[in-house]
């Protein structure tokens, strides 16, 4: 059930922009594939999970279709702006439930089979409180997935104007995921086929004029066709096992031990 709704703020994402990416995401070539690549690990390693909540949900655009993949018990959807959370409602309707929540303080305690934050903790300073929150609200023997920009030396005016607090470097996320008490299953960069052409994309003088709303992200049809086949076979690569050494975002998937008993020791 949807909260009662609070004031937008421009806290860790500008409200305006919700509406640009509502449009912007059907048939991305960075949307898309990722979504697969999200529902490929849920598939792999939570055959079984019956519950799912996505923190930061946006759009609903990951979350519509992770509610196609299987008749979940349980499916929610929570954003802190109430501007993302019309939208959501509008992807979804009646199969999700909607909160609007800062995902600091989750108001649950094992009560999920499996939580998602996709591109979320990069807009948080506090992302370890947000891990340790994803922790408690977890059941045991459940666990998390995670997606996040990676690497320092692609910081750019596009992460200052997505509100970003940092770029992840390599293993400072599993780090944090082993700190809040979860055990790393899968970890790997993505984005790794086009990253000479992301990079290229940052360094590159631009005009000081504004940019629009995910204006990176919006190319011509043809290449975005291109680039949409090119990270759908990095995402098949993926899942197949081959892992690459750099790329423009990581992916992680954690479990819950069964029990306490099972953590092990510096876990």
């Amino acid at each position: 059930m949807l909260a009662p709704a609070l004031a937008d703020t421009i806290s860790g994402m500008n409200p305006a922009a919700f509406e640009a990416l509502a449009r912007l995401e059907p048939g991305n070539f960075w949307f898309v594939p990722r979504s697969r690549l999200i529902e490929g690990l849920l598939t792999r390693y939570f055959p079984a999970a019956e519950s799912f909540m996505e923190i930061g949900c946006g759009t609903g655009f990951v979350l519509s279709g992770i509610a196609r993949m299987r008749p979940w018990r349980r499916l929610v959807g929570s954003e802190l702006h109430p501007k993302g959370l019309a939208f959501a409602r509008g992807r979804l309707g009646a199969r999700a439930e909607f909160v609007q929540m800062d995902a600091r303080a989750i108001p649950a305690r094992d009560a999920f089979d499996v939580i998602g934050a996709f591109d979320l903790l990069e807009h948080i300073e506090e992302d370890e409180s947000v891990l340790a929150a994803m922790y408690g609200a977890v059941r045991p023997g459940g666990g998390i997935v995670l997606t996040v920009p990676q690497h320092p030396w692609l910081w750019s005016n596009t992460d200052e104007r997505a509100l970003h607090a940092r770029r992840y470097r390599r293993g400072e996320l599993e780090r944090k995921v082993r700190a809040a008490g979860l055990r790393v299953l899968f970890s790997a960069s993505y984005i790794w086929l086009l990253l000479p052409l992301m990079a290229a994309s940052r360094w590159l003088p631009r005009s000081s004029e504004p940019a629009a709303a995910g204006s990176e992200l919006k190319l011509p049809g043809v290449l975005n066709t291109v680039f949409n086949a090119v990270v759908r076979l990095e995402v098949v690569l993926t899942l197949a096992g081959l892992r690459f050494p750099f790329g423009g975002s990581r992916v992680v998937v954690a479990a819950k031990p069964a029990s306490l008993a099972m953590r092990a020791p510096g876990d």
